[in-house]
């Protein structure tokens, strides 16, 4: 380890302060461009130890468990809240902007659609046991040290007021020091909670939890691995005036406000298409909102979102016909003669993307696509594809909805010829 003084060049896609030193790139995380630094250097990894000089960007930070300096460690849940809004929004802009240029794609990105504080309808949060009760908190960066969390300013009120109580949910589920996860969604019927990473939910620890959970006010379900264990009141969402019961711990987006600003994009470039087909569809959150303007085929992996969104459709009133389709994507795409069936084409993939769909819709005769993603480098990648394919980019418009960190969700719109 070297000590050394150095001045922050940009940003690094993370966030990081780069340093560009002789012999490569310095990251130091909670730097800015123009600041003065002195680091502790580990190879390529910068850690501050004092600043001569600070950013007229750099602002103070809103939560107490944020940084370097925060309490009780640096909780990883959040790693920009010391940027300005316009540093960071322009900073999250151009992510995108990066991305498409590296694939030599020139589209209009729009302005960023900005989150705000207390958004958060889901959160996971890092559980642990110990002597004096459960841990509960965000792991420290690139570490197993779970910062323990009295406050969150980016979850909703709902979730940062039932705090003790998904403590005691966790301490009935915990019978020794092994670290697990719990994914806590507000609902309309109250929380819905997944936990994830116990070896094993013997008979007692089922008693147990269903005696916490029934002396509380607000659980709708806590699930173990994939299992019910109680469900006083199946949770309950709201996707454009449908009803949905998710399966536990399935997919949804993290904030309410991005869903729908992103379905809004959607439907309104889907327009009056009569026939669309809704690829990874998940529970519903664009097929059941799209059912009010056509007939839709959802596809989806995963057999219990796909139930919940069968479901869903098939007890709603004023939806066209709504066919859900069990189908790895990945490995059986739907093949361009499938597609002639549809006048317009949503997908939302994982991170990963939807390369081999992509090579299939470049080849369709599809008239409208809208292409939704997580992951900016992959969904260029798509979109060169589908650009290859005489497909012209209309609109890219990114989404914020995990505030203060580096992901950035968006939705590109896209018509044939």
């Amino acid at each position: 380890m070297s000590a050394e003084t150095v001045t922050i060049d940009s940003l690094g896609a993370q966030g990081d302060g780069i340093v560009h030193a002789e012999n490569g790139p310095v990251y130091v995380p909670f730097a800015l461009p123009g600041e003065t630094v002195a680091i502790a250097r580990v190879k390529a990894q910068g850690t501050i130890i004092s600043m001569a000089k600070a950013s007229s960007e750099r602002v103070a930070p809103p939560c107490r468990h944020f940084g370097p300096d925060g309490d009780g460690g640096t909780c990883g849940g959040c790693s920009l809240q010391h940027m300005s809004r316009p540093l960071y929004t322009g900073f999250k802009r151009d992510l995108v902007i990066s991305a498409l240029k590296s694939k030599g794609l020139a589209a209009d990105v729009r302005p960023i659609i900005e989150a705000e504080p207390g958004e958060r309808r889901r959160v996971v949060l890092a559980a642990r046991r110990t002597e004096k009760g459960l841990l509960l908190g965000f792991h420290q960066s690139e570490s197993h040290h779970i910062v323990a969390i009295s406050e969150c300013p980016i979850a909703s009120p709902g979730i940062v007021s039932r705090l003790e109580a998904i403590r005691k949910i966790g301490f009935s589920l915990s019978t020794n020091a092994d670290p697990f996860r719990m994914t806590v969604l507000e609902t309309l019927s109250g929380l819905d909670i997944a936990v994830d990473g116990l070896k094993g939910v013997s008979d007692g620890q089922r008693r147990a939890v269903t005696q916490v959970v029934l002396s509380l006010r607000g659980i709708a379900r806590v699930s173990a691995n994939g299992e019910i264990l109680i469900e006083p009141v199946k949770p309950a969402l709201d996707f454009g005036g449908v009803t949905v019961n998710p399966p536990p711990g399935g997919f949804v987006q993290a904030t309410q406000k991005a869903e729908q600003a992103m379905a809004e994009l959607v439907l309104a470039h889907v327009g009056k298409a009569k026939r669309i087909a809704d690829l990874f569809a998940g529970s519903g959150t664009f097929s059941l909102r799209l059912a009010r303007v056509g007939q839709v085929h959802a596809v989806e992996s995963d057999e219990k979102a796909m139930k919940a969104l069968d479901h869903a459709a098939r007890n709603a009133q004023g939806l066209k016909p709504v066919k859900a389709e069990k189908r790895d994507l990945f490995r059986r795409p739907l093949m361009t003669q499938e597609l002639k069936a549809f006048d317009a084409v949503v997908f939302d993939p994982p991170r990963a993307g939807a390369e081999a769909q992509c090579k299939e819709l470049a080849r369709s005769s599809v008239k409208k696509i809208v292409a939704v993603s997580c992951n900016p480098l992959t969904l260029a990648r798509d979109l060169s594809i589908l650009a290859e394919g005489s497909y012209r980019i209309e609109t890219v418009t990114p989404i914020d909805q995990f505030l203060w960190s580096s992901h950035v969700e968006v939705v590109a719109t896209l018509t044939k010829g």
